[in-house]
């Protein structure tokens, strides 16, 4: 395909040798730099708006040693599943436990995320990339094939849209896990925030869901109506790495969660096909390497809105789907829509 009006350039070399490619994307009022490396959203910005939207570093040897999903793309299956077991048609399986060697995150330690994407299309407003994940690599069954498309769009949309393709029966769900921050302060906290979601997962000392399924009624987990990110109970900061539950399978693309910085006036409007949003304060953070425009990422400097099934669904019969068929594509898509008030 014609590549008029995109810039295509060298952006760096893994260990192995292998070149990263960072693309340009243009349109709808949206800068975006996505790298081959994770699939990563590298930079995001708005016309008329000097700051970067998501975090970022400005040099990729940055990534491998100290990002945290920094707009990567995890899998084959992202979040959590506890203990990384999981039966599947009869099968026991073991994946890689590659959190505090006891929990399997976000696809493993070498997961699609940490590797090197392909380039299949390429346009001034889209970029489309592939990788195939091998059979047995961190103990999933079956190649499986994910393709990526970024497009931008008219009004401010950044279109994410997976395809996800397996040989064997396998558990399967990728999401787009940038980190927001629409106004550059340090700290993220400030920003107010919408999530159409009437239960939320409370989750054991593993942050992976008990099972129960929990009104947020009454909650510091009531986003039901634009309420901050900062909620403080006793003295102490709400530690939000939560699954919000949205529907119990994916349904058609609707709007599921708005998220605005009254200081910048930028605001984000989440649509997604997805059954679940995992809501993360970025309580976690703190990189001791510059960011993108030399900041400081410390403890919620930014947050992640990450369009996906229900963690540890594989092994939770009460939640969404999680297993993809050989018969099967899974589809998976969001949009992420910018507009400045």
């Amino acid at each position: 395909m014609a590549v008029t009006g995109s810039v295509k350039e060298d952006f760096g070399r893994m260990a192995g040798g292998d070149t990263v490619t960072r693309v340009l994307l243009q349109g709808g009022g949206l800068t975006a730099r996505v790298m081959t490396w994770g699939a990563v959203i590298q930079d995001l910005r708005l016309e008329g708006y000097k700051s970067p939207l998501v975090l970022g570093f400005e040099h990729f040897d940055d990534y491998p040693l100290y990002s945290p999903y920094f707009g990567a793309t995890p899998g084959r299956c992202a979040n959590r599943i506890a203990a990384g077991k999981f039966t599947l048609d009869g099968t026991d399986h073991q994946l890689e436990c590659n959190e505090a060697g006891v929990t399997h995150l976000h696809g493993g330690s070498d997961g699609i995320a940490r590797r090197n994407w392909q380039i299949v299309d390429l346009a001034k407003d889209q970029v489309v990339l592939q990788i195939v994940d091998p059979d047995g690599r961190a103990g999933y069954p079956g190649n499986c094939t994910v393709t990526a498309t970024y497009q931008l769009k008219d009004d401010g949309v950044l279109a994410v849209s997976y395809e996800t393709t397996a040989d064997q029966p396998t558990p399967a769900n990728v999401c787009q896990h940038s980190y927001f921050n629409l106004d550059g302060r340090d700290d993220a906290l400030e920003h107010d925030l919408m999530i159409a979601a009437d239960h939320y997962l409370p989750v054991d000392d593993l942050m992976i869901p008990t099972g129960e399924v929990r009104p947020v009624a009454g909650t510091g987990f009531d986003f039901r109506e634009m309420a901050p990110m900062r909620h403080v109970e006793n003295g102490v900061q709400t530690l939000y790495d939560h699954n919000f539950c949205l529907s119990y399978s994916r349904v058609p693309k609707r709007s599921v969660a708005l998220a605005r910085s009254i200081n910048s006036g930028i605001v984000m409007e989440v649509r997604t096909t997805e059954p679940g949003v995992q809501f993360y304060a970025g309580t976690k953070l703190d990189v001791p390497v510059p960011g993108l425009q030399g900041r400081k990422y410390g403890r919620f400097a930014g947050f992640c809105l990450e369009t996906q099934t229900w963690p540890d669904a594989i092994n939770q019969s009460q939640f969404p789907n999680a297993v993809l068929r050989a018969d099967e594509v899974l589809r998976q898509e969001t949009d992420y829509v910018f507009s400045r008030s």
